[in-house]
């Protein structure tokens, strides 16, 4: 997230030092004895705290004098993360351990916060549980590991069937094109105006939801679906027609009515709204979502809804014009890491192996509708009954991408939000849109670091 100017950087660093101040040495004089935990927790976000709390106990009970010191963040992902980036980078308010979003590892691991972990992993059984989606997520580009991963996930298009079947549509629903995405959509309009029929985020107000649960599904659904980043080349990808068209599929969804107003869109917490409330009262037809939705309204969610699992369907998020592999996903997810200033490098190392237990995980996995990163979990029958959907979520790992592990990522994320933004309120058409996007990458990465496509 970028920040707007020097006083909001003053103030968030401010509240960085006042929460995080002590959590490393210099805190005080038995820092060797504490070992300091970051993370997020928000009022719809609680199971990582269960979760924490759970590793808590147990690693204490097993470390006789060690004391494990949560500090929970109560904040928005993006002000997490911007609070956490101040903590790091100051040896007196990093934290030994933190939960660090998979697209920040290795722009966290150039900046030299991360602490670096083969020695560790190398006496580590368990790590050979892990299946190579999960050992990759935190690895630099120097092939070594810095974070382990707590689970990943996928994006999915969630559809209210009872919406659709009430507009004429038949379930279960799997629309072949972006095309076909758009009839369903004017027919659940006609049926109900009241009724939103297919969301997709935009705007920066809801930050990476807007690049992951949204744009990149049509991005890396065109053309040869290379994208954002050219692996071939090691370079970004400017003058591309996918871009255009992907935006000026959602100018058409926003100026027809089909997605929500724009001022909603902008609003932070839509995503609350879509779970909470238009879901379950039947007022939105589809969203794109992660696989981590059941999450929200099983039994002890924050909106549970008992009548989710025989509401709800799932589809693939088709490619454009149907072409193989005919359907886009994209996966991101979470990690521990601990940090390079930490004093106490091999207590941190045992409290992350602690959380990321195949019990812990297990648990984890199900209660945060998470996709198993250990082979051992993913094959307990209790994960794969977690929820209706643990099936079809995990099949979309065939057609899934993964952000560009790059430190110039976080930047080039914000210049495409700000893309999807100028396009539905108006402020600049598509091509427009994109060559101010093309405009941002240049300066980011340099004239070579880019490649025209």
């Amino acid at each position: 997230m970028r920040l707007r100017n020097a006083v909001t950087s003053i103030a968030a660093a401010s509240a960085a030092v006042l929460l995080l101040g002590g959590c490393t040495p210099g805190g005080s004089d038995d820092a060797g004895d504490t070992v300091t935990v970051v993370y997020s927790k928000t009022d719809s976000f609680t199971v990582l705290d269960e979760l924490m709390q759970t590793a808590k106990k147990e690693f204490e009970a097993s470390h006789e004098g060690i004391t494990v010191e949560l500090q929970p963040i109560t904040a928005t992902d993006d002000d997490y993360k911007t609070r956490l980036q101040l903590s790091l980078a100051s040896p007196d308010t990093a934290p030994d351990v933190f939960y660090e979003d998979t697209f920040a590892v290795r722009s966290d691991i150039e900046a030299g916060y991360l602490l670096k972990l083969d020695d560790k992993l190398d006496s580590w059984d368990d790590w050979e549980m892990f299946d190579d989606a999960g050992r990759t997520a935190g690895q630099g580009e120097d092939g070594s590991t810095y974070a382990l991963p707590l689970g990943t996930d996928t994006r999915v298009i969630w559809y209210n069937k009872d919406v659709l079947e009430k507009a004429g549509v038949s379930t279960p629903w799997q629309p072949e094109s972006w095309d076909d995405i758009l009839a369903t959509a004017a027919q659940i309009k006609e049926s109900d105006p009241d009724v939103v029929p297919f969301n997709m985020y935009a705007g920066t107000g809801t930050g990476e939801g807007t690049v992951m649960q949204s744009f990149y599904e049509l991005l890396y659904g065109t053309g040869d679906g290379t994208g954002l980043f050219d692996d071939d080349s090691g370079k970004w990808v400017v003058g591309s027609q996918g871009f255009i068209d992907s935006l000026t599929f959602l100018q058409t969804l926003y100026d027809e009515g089909y997605a929500v107003s724009p001022d909603k869109a902008l609003d932070p917490n839509v995503w609350q709204a879509v779970f909470g409330d238009w879901f379950p009262k039947g007022t939105l037809g589809a969203t794109v979502e992660g696989s981590y939705t059941p999450s929200f309204w099983a039994e002890g969610g924050d909106f549970a809804w008992p009548e989710y699992a025989d509401t709800m369907g799932v589809a693939l998020f088709p490619t454009q014009d149907g072409q193989e592999p005919g359907g886009v996903s994209m996966s991101g997810g979470w990690t521990l890491a601990a940090s390079a200033q930490t004093d106490v490098p091999d207590l941190a190392f045992e409290f992350m192996t602690t959380v990321v237990n195949k019990e812990n995980a297990l648990w984890y996995a199900i209660n945060n509708a998470q996709i198993a990163v250990r082979t051992d979990v993913a094959q307990e029958p209790t994960y794969l009954e977690s929820n209706p959907f643990v099936k079809a979520v995990t099949d979309a790992v065939s057609v899934t991408h993964f952000r560009p592990a790059n430190s110039d990522y976080p930047q080039v994320s914000v210049a495409a939000q700000e893309a999807t933004e100028a396009v539905i309120t108006g402020q600049k058409s598509p091509a427009e849109a994109a060559a101010a996007y093309d405009d941002a990458v240049r300066k980011i990465a340099g004239d070579d670091g880019v490649v025209t496509e």
